[in-house]
């Protein structure tokens, strides 16, 4: 762990992207190096591991687990309520967002850390699960669980020999937390399907998932138009069980209608190339684009490039800043998941 010195030099992280300028710094800065490297690390710890791997755990992995039972705990502490049948995001979701927050500081104090490193650690942790205004999600709060991981590694709390434990058993954890919340609140997408086109909530499952796959001796990209394969292989492999998921909620239709950009993407020969690109498109498509950035938090940890704008003033709401952006039409619409991705026009995708 670091020196409580350090420590107290954090402080609760704050939005610094606020137009096209200040996303073209943080491109450029400490900040986009931090991210994509642990981002990458931890895509080659998983290299050739299915999920039933057997990995090294530490005391400090075994207790974020917890953590994660906790937040479910929680989730299971606040029901639904009634919606009048809508598809759009349940009220309820605002209730269990307030006690993780509430709860947030108590979780955080059994890594021993200092009060200031925990307010910095815990605002990406409980932002990380979805937007309690707009009672959505999408990949800005998937990438908020990783820079809170990020932050852990950065204080010292995990290490780069438990990488594999992060993706194999952390991740999926909280995949799987996600896919509860979700569909117990009706969680919508944050954007009209996502700035990729390949999953209403998540990416990172696919640009994990193509990893533990690349060098495997008999399942090929192709495999994920098999629904026999997807059931043997999906609890191993995360990309294959994330498409058996979205097949179960679209189970009337097609790959080709429900899920166009994967299933391009399974003519690609080999899982290596699928991972190349999907690493690729992380980068245009989450940390290069501002309808995510503008909502990403810079801290001490984590910092931000000290030319960029200025943080809002307290109280100015994120929202403000659709209103003037260019891209107004990915963000503040009401899109209920369960709508096909299909209905995204054809894009090409950086694997060929």
């Amino acid at each position: 762990m670091i020196p409580a010195e350090e420590q107290n030099h954090c402080f609760v992280p704050v939005r610094r992207i606020l137009n096209d300028d200040d996303l073209n710094l943080f491109r450029e800065g400490e900040a986009y190096r931090s991210i994509d490297s642990f981002i990458c690390d931890l895509n080659e710890s998983v290299q050739d591991k299915p999920i039933s791997a057997e990995v090294k755990l530490s005391p400090s992995i075994e207790y974020i687990l917890l953590i994660l039972k906790r937040v479910e705990e929680i989730q299971n502490l606040n029901p639904p309520v009634e919606n009048k049948g809508s598809r759009f995001g349940n009220p309820a979701f605002e209730s269990f967002y307030d006690q993780v927050e509430c709860e947030t500081p108590t979780l955080h104090a059994a890594f021993g850390l200092e009060e200031n490193a925990i307010a910095e650690a815990g605002k990406y942790f409980y932002e990380s699960f979805g937007n309690r205004k707009r009672i959505d999600y999408g990949s800005g709060h998937e990438l908020n669980f990783m820079t809170w991981l990020l932050a852990l590694r950065k204080l010292e709390i995990i290490s780069k020999e438990y990488y594999p434990a992060i993706i194999l058993r952390v991740f999926v954890r909280y995949i799987h937390l996600m896919r509860l919340i979700q569909s117990t609140y009706f969680l919508e997408p944050a954007g009209s399907h996502g700035v990729w086109g390949l999953d209403d909530f998540h990416f990172l499952p696919f640009l994990f998932g193509s990893s533990q796959l690349v060098h495997h001796k008999y399942l090929r990209p192709k495999h994920v138009r098999d629904n026999e394969i997807l059931e043997m292989c999906g609890d191993d492999y995360m990309y294959l069980g994330y498409v058996r998921f979205i097949n179960e909620l679209k189970p009337d239709v097609s790959l080709r209608f429900h899920s166009p950009m994967i299933d391009d993407i399974s003519s690609v020969k080999t899982w290596a190339k699928v991972n190349e690109g999907m690493i690729k498109m992380y980068r245009a498509e989450v940390l290069s684009k501002l309808p995510i950035m503008q909502h990403y938090l810079f801290g001490h940890l984590i910092p931000a490039t000290p030319t960029m704008s200025a943080a809002p003033q307290e109280g100015e709401d994120a929202e403000a800043s659709h209103t003037h952006s260019t891209y107004a039409d990915c963000c503040g619409i009401k899109v209920p998941s369960a709508i096909a991705a299909s209905k995204v026009g054809w894009r090409r995708v950086p694997f060929d």
